[in-house]
């Protein structure tokens, strides 16, 4: 699933094709999607200007003048800027039509992403209002974690993967950020020193700041607005090497679970 590298990384692929061009319309080939996409959306595109592009989490929000295109990427999904016209191919379910010969085509094969039309305050809407700290933001830093933390029994990569709490930072960067920071990912949150904290928040943040830089992270099917792959996964260190050296102390990499998903480890370098 795309997390807050990719989907930063498409919000700064987009920016110079869309911001201060006007939408022509919109084509919905297939809009049985996560959330089924509204029918008049061509119609509320259809004239609107694109101020801006913004992330909150792992959506996206293209702010035009009467509301928002609220995009969610899902498990698959990806957005690209194309030839107004291009054929389609089996996945590519919306074109957004804009002025200048161009569209935003959004692709997604498993169909579990979003596109949807606010004609609220987006900070209000059911999706966004209570979405957690921001890991790129001033306000997330070690105190807050410890804040939110305390008390909690819940294990350290659960807790920084509840969106309530933290938003955008998924499975992989999650094992990452945590081995950078020498913390087990099973130990309690609650448990947790107000140093250690400090140095988690930082962890989490350069790990973040580089995935960014390098793209993003492109496991399957993920690819920037220009159509090209992140490279962040050549540079995992935990995540998907289970049985292989820690790249610091040799020691081989384990895996185990937290719900429903696998988290990677050094069992020497995170205690």
């Amino acid at each position: 699933m795309p997390e807050l590298p990719e989907v930063e990384t498409t919000r700064r692929g987009l920016l110079p094709h869309l911001v201060g061009r006007r939408i022509r319309g919109a084509v919905v080939r297939n809009g049985n999607l996560r959330w089924p996409v509204p029918g008049d959306l061509a119609r509320h595109l259809r004239g609107e200007e694109v101020l801006g592009i913004r992330r909150r989490g792992k959506y996206l929000l293209i702010d035009c003048r009467k509301g928002h295109l609220l995009v969610h990427l899902g498990m698959s999904g990806r957005l690209t800027v194309v030839p107004d016209g291009l054929p389609p191919r089996k996945h590519d379910h919306i074109d957004v039509r804009l002025e200048g010969g161009q569209a935003l085509r959004f692709t997604d094969p498993r169909r579990f992403g979003a596109m949807l039309w606010l004609g609220e305050a987006a900070d209000r809407h059911a999706l966004l209002k209570d979405l957690g700290m921001e890991p790129l933001e001033a306000e997330f830093t070690g105190a807050a974690l410890a804040r939110k933390a305390a008390g909690r029994r819940v294990a350290i990569k659960q807790f920084l993967m509840n969106s309530g709490i933290v938003t955008g930072v998924g499975n992989i960067y999650a094992s990452e950020a945590l081995f950078h920071a020498g913390i087990h990912p099973s130990r309690s949150a609650g448990r947790i020193s107000r140093a250690r904290w400090d140095r988690l928040a930082a962890s989490i943040r350069t790990t973040l700041q580089r995935a960014v830089k390098a793209g993003g992270s492109t496991l399957r099917d993920f690819a920037s607005a220009d159509g090209r792959p992140g490279h962040f996964q050549n540079r995992f260190v935990v995540y998907g090497r289970e049985g292989k050296p820690c790249r610091t102390c040799k020691t081989p990499i384990r895996a185990l679970r937290h719900g429903q998903r696998s988290t990677f480890y050094c069992p020497a370098c995170q205690r």
